[in-house]
């Protein structure tokens, strides 16, 4: 883990508006700054900067936050890659705290594998363009596959020569560790020493999230019928194929503005659809997609479409990743291209725009395209069909998540049709598979739970982000949102001589039952613990949290709701007080609302009470309880300004 003085220090040196204007066209406007959001299609700028706030705001999209996480929404990175990414601009030394051996050796082995694999990226692409063997046989060979050096650059592709060992001369003239050459995959140990295992092939690199080179894919060019036209990097420290997608790196950003996916089987189609512009594009590299595949597409869209082979072989592989992608909420589509064709060869063939048109006018709706090549498949074998109708239920099932449910009926609805058989009879069967699914869930919880017992740990309970967004909407809350707004805010300013505003919130006025929203208690319990450890906390602290979720409520709480025109002074003749100049008075209202729903709750509770009680005695003290209430209400209300409506 990268220690606290680290973050702090990294924190210290951001300016948000240096980092943003690397990805952002900003203008200044006011104390802010404005420019086209980098989250959605727009033409008048809506996303604004606040470098006083050092956060950002979307008023088209919503989209919000600070340095940190634009750059984890932006480039996809995780919130240590984002810390690591501003380290090396402001060139922070990364001190990490205190480890396991075994965790120190791991992270130790992961970092070697990456430098060797970055030695070997730049050796192969060397060799590709600097050496006759490379330029007439490698860099010929992508060129009569049409493509361009551009592209072949932008992927850092290489190639490897023929002689058997021209690489491992060079990995061992360069001090590499002769274990970790081989757990690269890149040479092997064979009777004569270390030998090249990729040679006379093309190199594709295969570029984690961050781009860095997690492994390589070694395309054959002559023709050996005995050896394998692919060969992939074995799984190692950093290289887990089934948590990579080929060209990911380079599609994070067109996916998200395109907010669809195109999946296709190999390196080459990946290249050719970037190249004619359609980027973006990933592959699955061969395999049968996985759910950290399908996870990693649904960070940047929920539109999926497949573009596939349109042989049985490419239709089979595409139906195999079908049930995964709809448990995973993916709106997901397929097409079939011609036979014996790829997006490489069809473009190649028919040009950028009749593949373009021949997408938009194949896409197919996943689940009826299953349904349709079941039955194609079927005939007339009743048993085949009794199996089709099981697949397709079962399929149906597998979309469980609350908000698509009316999707989960549409396809009841449609399907019931084609099948010809009764609409009612097919929810049944899917629900059955629904139970069925929930059952096996539950016996996989209960045996997790008894595993968790026997070793004596214990599951902690996280806030959900979802939740608490949906509870901060709540009328009352926003009471006591803007408590703790002050809180963040005016928290160091004078109360009164000697005593802050914090002294006076935290230890005068918020008590156990004041903040009723857990991740609103959570920024005041954590306000107050570095507060009496002398920390001044600001904002600021706040904003750069590891904590993600209090992170981004931190945000909301402190949004720019509007700014005052700079005209607005000299037009109208009066001075505008701020915020800063009001803070005394916006902490009584505050207060005061939050009184007021108090009181409001006492008066409903001894209403209850009022309504059911016999005995005259406690009807004349809930009764007169009743009328100082009201007075109390009734002057807080004068006090604030309210209106009280029934």
């Amino acid at each position: 883990m990268i220690s606290q003085e680290t973050i702090q220090q990294i924190v210290s040196r951001i300016d948000i508006i240096e980092i943003i204007s690397s990805f952002v066209k900003l203008k200044k406007r006011g104390v802010n700054y404005i420019g086209l959001c980098p989250f959605h299609n727009e033409k008048t700028p809506s996303f604004t900067v606040s470098p006083s706030k050092e956060i950002y705001k979307c008023f088209g999209c919503g989209r919000s936050g600070n340095t940190i996480s634009f750059l984890m929404e932006h480039e996809k990175y995780s919130y240590v890659e984002a810390l690591k990414w501003l380290a090396a601009k402001y060139n922070v030394a990364i001190e990490e705290t205190e480890t396991s051996p075994e965790f120190k050796e791991q992270q130790q082995i992961s970092d070697s594998l990456y430098i060797i694999n970055n030695f070997a990226k730049q050796f192969f692409t060397e060799k590709l363009f600097n050496t006759d063997e490379g330029k007439n046989v490698g860099l010929s060979y992508l060129k009569q596959r049409g493509f361009r050096e551009e592209i072949i650059k932008k992927f850092e592709l290489g190639y490897n020569p023929e002689a058997k060992d021209i690489f491992a001369k060079a990995a061992i003239g360069a001090q590499f560790n002769e274990n970790l050459l081989q757990k690269t995959g890149i040479v092997v140990l064979r009777e004569n020493g270390l030998q090249d295992n990729y040679r006379g092939r093309i190199i594709f690199p295969i570029h984690n999230q961050t781009g860095k080179i997690a492994g390589f894919g070694a395309r054959l060019i002559r023709k050996n019928d005995k050896a394998p036209k692919y060969i992939n990097t074995p799984e190692n420290e950093i290289y887990v194929k089934s948590r990579i997608l080929y060209g990911s790196y380079f599609a994070r950003q067109a996916i998200d503005k395109a907010d669809e996916c195109f999946l296709v089987e190999g390196y080459t189609d990946v290249l050719a659809l970037h190249q004619a512009g359609i980027e973006n594009a990933v592959a699955s590299g061969g395999t049968s997609l996985t759910a950290d595949q399908l996870r990693l597409i649904k960070k940047y869209t929920q539109n999926l479409t497949i573009l596939y082979d349109g042989d049985n072989a490419g239709i089979k592989a595409a139906l195999r990743g079908l049930d995964l992608a709809l448990e995973e909420g993916l709106n997901v589509q397929l097409v079939m291209l011609p036979n014996e064709e790829d997006p490489d060869s069809f473009i190649n063939k028919n040009g950028v725009a009749s593949f373009i048109n021949f997408i938009k006018g194949n896409k197919k709706d996943f689940v009826l395209f299953q349904l349709e090549y079941l039955l194609k498949d079927a005939g007339n074998d009743t048993n085949k069909r009794s199996h089709a109708v099981n697949q397709i239920a079962e399929t149906i099932a597998k979309i469980n998540k609350a908000e698509d449910f009316t999707k989960q009926q549409d396809y009841i609805h449609k399907t019931s049709e084609i099948l010809k058989i009764d609409e009612s009879g097919l929810h049944t069967l899917v629900n059955k598979y629904i139970r069925e699914k929930l059952s096996k869930d539950e016996k996989r919880l209960v045996a997790n739970e008894k595993i968790f017992q026997q070793q004596g740990s214990e599951i902690t309970d996280f806030t959900e982000a979802d939740i608490d967004a949906l509870e901060l909407l709540n009328k009352d809350e926003l009471n006591e949102r803007a408590v703790v707004r002050c809180l963040l805010e005016f928290g160091h300013k004078e109360w009164e001589p000697s005593k802050t505003v914090a002294d006076y919130l935290l230890y005068d006025c918020i008590d156990d039952e004041m903040i009723t929203n857990q991740s609103l208690a959570k920024i005041v319990d954590t306000y107050k613990i570095w507060y009496e450890e002398k920390l001044e906390p600001t904002p600021k602290n706040f904003l750069y949290s590891d904590d993600l979720a209090m992170s981004s409520i931190v945000v909301s709480l402190i949004e720019f709701p509007y700014e005052i025109s700079q005209n607005w002074q000299n037009f109208y003749e009066v001075a505008v007080p701020t915020r800063e100049e009001n803070y005394k008075e916006e902490i009584i209202s505050a207060l005061n609302y939050i009184e007021l729903k108090k009181i409001k709750k006492l008066i409903d509770l001894n209403q209850k009470e009022l309504e059911t009680t016999t005995s005259p005695e406690r009807q004349l003290l809930l009764m007169q309880t009743h009328v100082r209430l009201k007075d109390f209400e009734t002057r807080i209300t004068k006090d604030i300004g309210a209106v009280i409506l029934k």
